[in-house]
């Protein structure tokens, strides 16, 4: 198991992750629902991994 820093470099790393996908969807708002939609996506896809 890794140490907290670890732990929070990755919680980073998947932050940033999230917010590169967000900026390049080409969409500048979302919606609540939208926006809930699109991480349960990026959940899934990283569950296949």
């Amino acid at each position: 198991m890794g140490t907290e820093k670890e732990r929070r470099d990755t919680q980073k790393a998947l932050l940033y992750d999230e917010r590169r996908l967000l900026k390049n969807s080409g969409k500048e708002t979302y919606a609540t629902e939208g926006l809930r939609n699109l991480l349960g996506t990026i959940a899934g896809a990283k569950d296949q991994e």
